[in-house]
């Protein structure tokens, strides 16, 4: 089935599997277009849940309750089925794709983002530029720590070391200096957890993401490469275009993310997380940290900040649209992310935030409140980017429940900043 099957009347219907805050910044784009979403969401009160109709409640890995959200008794079928997140069974969706519903990005795609092993033994094999990696053996603790020690003394002896399954916002990563640093994951290997891998640290002087979209047919639109800050292993702002970037990099950053989507065969929005670092002749080039197959929180700025927003052009994407124009439209945009609160609700401070900032675009997402959570960002957009900037963050830092006299200065943005890299948010 496809999305211009004239076998059956209405608008298409996109399944997303996911109700957080990418399905539901999902569902403007698709009123605008005339497109409907029926979201498969874990809790009736989810972020999605409350601004999509059809919602069903069920589990990502329930089968039952995603054939049918695919094909409901009743109701339309779905023209193709999408995610807002990676963790659903690939046996599942090989059996959807062989039964005649697409699925995108489809399973052989997705993997990629499921495993990190399997992500940088393809990444390797597209010749695309990653840090020096090696999986660690899983056939037990003891070799699996003489690999880990011998790779060590190769690097310099730190580095970085991951699991190949479940990490996420620095979860899952921890920067090492020997072999017991990491002897529980070891542990945890032998008792059935995922395997896990090394990387060598990475001497990175920002981080960069790169988001392209690709529909099957094989048409591709790249965003412009921004800049990701993190703090404490999490993106606090995005800078869009990224500062200083010299036009060769910034080339040469999308060209990779095309060759990784048209590589990956990815359909729909793919973001690229870089490391900008210092080549042998000092010039800056970039290596791949991450990959994400889906909207991407580097891409929130695109919403206000560009001509097509990457949820717009995701749905294009899936139901094999043409893509829409990726040009920004204004100077600069920031992104800043409201990560945790102490207010009882977000929008008690909307009087104060749109009354000192009203070009913000401020975009809660409906979660309950608690620590560092992500619940809901800001985009300003203007010609002076240090003002740009200091008005999204401190509009963001009210949403947190800061008083503007304890909003903390805003720190300076060189062409190139120098981040530290933390135990959390290296290589993350």
């Amino acid at each position: 089935m496809s999305a211009t099957d004239s076998s059956q009347s209405g608008p298409p219907v996109v399944a997303v599997v996911g109700g957080g805050q990418l399905a539901r910044m999902m569902a403007p784009a698709a009123g605008e277009l005339g497109i409907r979403l029926r979201v498969l969401v874990e809790d009736p009160a989810s972020s999605a849940a409350q601004v999509v109709t059809d919602a069903p409640v069920g589990l990502a890995s329930d089968e039952a309750a995603i054939r049918a959200l695919i094909a409901p008794d009743g109701d339309r079928a779905a023209a193709v089925l999408t995610f807002e997140h990676e963790h659903v069974p690939n046996t599942l969706l090989t059996d959807l794709i062989e039964h005649g519903t697409p699925v995108r990005p489809g399973p052989h795609a997705l993997v990629q983002a499921q495993d990190k092993i399997v992500m940088r033994q393809r990444l390797t094999e597209l010749g695309v530029p990653c840090p020096r990696w090696a999986p660690l053996p899983a056939s037990s603790p003891e070799e699996g720590r003489a690999a880990l020690t011998a790779f060590l003394d190769e690097v310099g002896g730190s580095a970085v070391v991951k699991t190949s399954r479940g990490g996420y916002d620095g979860k899952g990563v921890r920067v090492v200096t020997s072999a017991d640093d990491v002897a529980d994951w070891f542990a945890a290997v032998a008792d059935g957890g995922p395997q896990l891998l090394v990387e060598e640290k990475v001497p990175f002087t920002r981080e960069l993401a790169a988001l392209v979209a690709r529909r099957p047919s094989g048409e591709v639109r790249p965003w412009p490469v921004v800049e990701s800050i993190q703090r404490d292993g999490v993106c606090s702002e995005v800078i869009a275009p990224a500062p200083g970037l010299p036009a060769e990099l910034d080339a040469r950053a999308r060209e990779i993310a095309t060759t990784v989507a048209e590589g990956l065969d990815v359909t729909g929005v793919l973001a690229v997380e870089l490391f900008e670092v210092p080549g042998p002749d000092g010039t800056p080039t970039v290596l791949i940290n991450e990959l994400a197959m889906r909207p991407h929180n580097s891409g929130h700025w695109t919403i206000d900040g560009a001509v097509t927003s990457q949820f717009e052009q995701h749905l294009r994407a899936v139901l094999d649209l043409p893509l829409g124009a990726a040009e920004p439209t204004a100077t600069w945009t920031v992104m800043a992310n409201v990560l945790g609160s102490t207010l009882d609700e977000l929008t008690d401070a909307l009087p104060d935030v749109l009354a000192a900032f009203p070009e913000a675009r401020v975009n809660l997402y409906g979660k309950g409140i608690r620590p560092g959570r992500k619940l809901g960002h800001v985009n300003v957009s203007g010609d002076d980017l240090a003002e740009v900037r200091r008005r999204a963050v401190t509009a963001a830092a009210l949403l947190r429940g800061e008083t503007p006299s304890r909003v903390e200065p805003v720190p300076r943005v060189e062409p190139v900043a120098t981040m530290t890299t933390t135990e959390e948010g290296a290589n993350a």
